[in-house]
């Protein structure tokens, strides 16, 4: 099958033939949109910025699973990559809120995409009761179940 190929009416990003360039570089745009938002939490705070401007401590209360160095050091990133803008009230004591970027905005149609996605293919795989064939524990605590992909109940 060629990668130029469509599916449902989609088109192809670019040429299997042509080389994907963004100002002289070799660069696919879906490759560098991965590695801004590419990791399980820096997606799930975009997710939450949604919302509108948080502070760090309600951040880190909206996911059990997120300890304070793991969040940091995300925003850090998050911040140095455009997504995420920083703002240091000045009262004391002092407050910071991290609210998204226009670009990180410009984030929300991928993210509701995701979370759409996530809910017809994922949710009902992991609603399967324990004990059920594909179904197991998470190896460490606090990770997500692994989902074992039964051919015969693809759609």
């Amino acid at each position: 099958m060629s990668t130029t190929s469509t599916h449902r009416g989609a088109s192809p990003l670019h040429a299997s033939n042509e080389p994907c360039e963004i100002q002289g570089r070799d660069l696919c745009p879906v490759l560098a949109a991965v590695g801004v938002i590419g990791t399980e939490w820096r997606l799930a705070i975009i997710h939450r910025l949604l919302e509108g401007p948080q502070r760090f401590s309600e951040i880190l209360r909206s996911n059990p699973r997120l300890n304070a160095k793991t969040l940091s050091a995300t925003l850090k990133y998050l911040e140095n990559a455009g997504v995420v803008q920083r703002t240091v009230v000045s009262t004391r004591p002092f407050t910071v809120t991290y609210a998204l970027t226009e670009m990180g905005v410009g984030l929300a149609p991928a993210a509701r995409e995701l979370r759409a996605w996530g809910e017809r293919w994922l949710a009902p795989r992991l609603r399967t009761p324990s004990g059920a064939p594909g179904s197991r524990t998470p190896a460490i605590q606090g990770e997500l179940p692994r989902i074992v992909v039964d051919p015969s109940r693809a759609r």
